[in-house]
């Protein structure tokens, strides 16, 4: 773009934006002790009116100012709004009350009940009023249109300004990037303004081209997955459970991917039982074979490798080889893990996989209709697909993955259950799941890793930790872990988590947390290692004294305070990621998605229901019911009181 284009866009797009005033409410408590300095300034709602809400025990008495000093002296007549008089006048609510420019010691006197309570104060009149607050409906998150920055349901000129204001250093939030990320290049600058300009002026927004992972894990459609197995195929997968519940074994398939339109079919893929408490026979009991007539169908995880079997391009769906198909085991509200890792890419923990909504069917030969399994999580699996197509954020894509597991997996014992993939069933605590023909240079760089975690005196610790990993990534990811109360993981209880190497010599590597399995949180609690209340239970102390990564990382105050920073971000409400309000917003709207096809051919999970797992220790926790018991209000008073 020629510069001067470029400014002069700039320049008439800054000649439309408002210019700020403001308005502060000043006072004593909650409204600044009466110090002009200390007064709260009211939000700009337009067109010349303010708001601000806060909550009030007790009376109080205040003044509105639309200038704000150091000394309450210097308010006078062109600043300060009170009443006509001397003295307090008492308001209450529901009333609308008139006031004026006033130099002299008035105010008005409320006394508030505990509650929350709104003052709107319009310039124009000038008048103000009072009410209770009253919680606004927040919008479905995913129905604002992108090039709607401001959020108010319409593509205008004041979405320019937005993002203007967000060049200028504005916050925004994550939904609010999305929405002015006009062009979708993930980033946001003078292109979006030229793009929503060439828009307002009749143009079409440009378009995404989504093609790989961002085709198969689109979340604004919800794919059909069908898979067709033979009668044999399908028998052989009921003896594989029954023969070892935990087999890895693959029988043939046929994959048929359905989505916007497009019909992708792929033969000879390779299909298994996935899962580790959660492992099930799909079909019928123990030792029974398939039973056309009577389908006895049970919800299980599925694992699919398209290329299983033959290795071209024809068997990916463009690209990608794997696909991990759950069911929402324990998880009524069909929400929790898609919530949580929707919560990591809000947060930036780009580590996380991606995961979305499907439809399931299977068809075993002979039958006379497929069963539809119904709503399921399609996931990405982490593999060395996974780490290859992060490889420019990794740094290098030939190092070493491990599946650590088992309720055994503290990073503590060099000396323990550490293998590699060898294509059996046997279940390890450390599983090294790329490079294997290296195992044993993998090994002594895993041992090189927990001897230094739990050897280094803290001076070289905290050097050495700040060389091999990215510090501030791994502690958001653990405040996001906390925040929606994953009890099941590395620090409590030594379980579900990968680790990336991303070099190969003994002692020259950068390590990668990788979260993973995310179903047992948002208040589904158990007593489990130092745990009994995961929406209450300390965030600073959350696991054993065993696992100390986490734990030696919070010893040094630096890193304690990016924590427990990052631990406020997640509960606060501007930041649209768990505060309750948005949390809320997208559960409801992703439940709504779902809804007309949750009932299936199983007869299991056929309805939504706002409650954690039956056998949890925490039966009263809700999502979407405020009060006391709902999981978002626990987690953030718990966040709050942290110093």
């Amino acid at each position: 773009m020629n510069k001067y284009y470029y400014w002069t866009i700039v320049m008439l797009v800054l000649a439309v934006l408002p210019a700020r005033g403001a308005i502060y409410m000043v006072g004593n408590q909650p409204f600044g002790d009466w110090n002009p300095a200390n007064g709260v300034e009211m939000a700009d709602q337009g067109n010349g009116t303010y708001a601000l809400t806060a909550a009030i025990s007790g009376t109080v008495w205040f003044v509105f100012a639309d200038g704000q000093n150091g000394d309450w002296n210097v308010f006078n007549a062109n600043y300060r709004y009170g009443p006509n008089g001397n003295g307090s006048q008492e308001v209450t609510t529901g009333h609308a009350y008139t006031t004026q420019k006033a130099n002299n010691n008035h105010s008005y006197k409320f006394t508030g009940t505990g509650k929350e309570y709104t003052f709107t104060f319009d310039l124009s009149g000038p008048t103000f009023s009072i009410s209770e607050y009253q919680e606004p409906p927040a919008p479905d998150p995913f129905s604002l249109a992108r090039g709607d920055a401001n959020g108010d349901g319409e593509i205008n000129i004041a979405d320019i300004n937005a993002i203007i204001s967000i060049l200028l250093g504005d916050f925004a939030n994550y939904d609010t990037r999305q929405r002015s990320d006009v062009n979708q290049d993930n980033e946001i600058n003078i292109v979006d303004v030229n793009a929503l300009i060439d828009h307002l002026l009749g143009g079409t927004l440009p378009e995404r081209d989504k093609q790989g992972y961002d085709y198969v894990w689109d979340d604004e459609t919800i794919p059909e997955i069908h898979l067709s197995v033979s009668l044999d195929e399908w028998n052989r997968l009921l003896a594989l459970y029954d023969d070892n519940a935990f087999t890895t074994q693959y029988v043939t398939a046929t994959v048929t991917f359905v989505k916007d339109g497009e019909t992708t079919i792929i033969d000879n893929a390779g299909l298994r039982l996935k899962g580790n408490t959660s492992r099930r026979r799909p079909e019928g009991s123990f030792g029974q074979p398939h039973q056309p007539d009577n389908t006895d169908w049970h919800h299980a995880h599925f694992g699919v490798n398209l290329r299983k079997y033959v290795d071209d391009d024809n068997h990916t769906i463009q690209g990608v080889r794997k696909l991990h198909l759950k069911w929402f085991k324990d998880d009524p509200a069909y929400v929790r893990e898609i919530f949580c890792y929707e919560l990591f890419k809000r947060a930036g923990v780009w580590t996380a996989v991606r995961d979305h909504y499907c439809r399931l069917w299977i068809h075993v030969e002979g039958d006379a209709a497929e069963a539809y399994y119904g709503v399921y999580e399609m996931m990405e699996p982490i593999d060395k697909r996974y780490v290859k197509d992060r490889k420019a954020r990794f740094g290098a894509s030939d190092g070493y993955l491990w599946k650590c597991r088992n309720a055994a997996a503290g990073l503590n014992n060099p000396n323990g259950d550490i293998w590699y993939d060898d294509d059996s069933d046997d279940r390890h605590a450390y599983t090294l799941q790329t490079q294997t023909d290296q195992f044993q240079n993998a090994r002594q760089q895993l041992a090189d890793f927990m001897n230094k975690i739990n050897g280094l005196g803290d001076n070289d610790f905290y050097l050495w930790i700040q060389q091999v990993t990215d510090v501030d990534l791994l502690l958001k990811t653990y405040a996001v872990n906390v925040a929606v109360g994953m009890w099941d993981d590395y620090w409590n209880n030594a379980n579900n988590y990968y680790l990336y190497f991303n070099g190969t010599g003994l002692t020259d590597y950068q390590f990668f947390f990788i979260p993973y399995d995310y179903d047992n949180t948002l208040g589904t609690s158990l007593r489990c290692g130092v745990q009994d209340d995961a929406g209450r239970h300390s965030p600073l102390n959350w696991g054993s004294d065993n696992n100390r990564l986490i734990a030696r990382i919070l010893k040094f105050d630096d890193f304690r305070a990016k924590y427990i920073s990052y631990l406020k971000q997640m509960v606060d409400a501007r930041q649209a990621l768990i505060d309750r309000q948005s949390a809320q917003a997208r559960i409801r709207s992703w439940q709504q998605r779902i809804a007309p096809y949750i009932d299936n051919d199983t007869g299991e999970d056929t309805a939504i229901e706002d409650k954690p797992a039956s056998w949890g220790n925490h039966s009263e926790y809700r999502l979407l019911t405020n009060g006391s018991d709902n999981f978002f209000t626990v987690k953030a008073a718990t966040i709050n009181t942290l110093p």
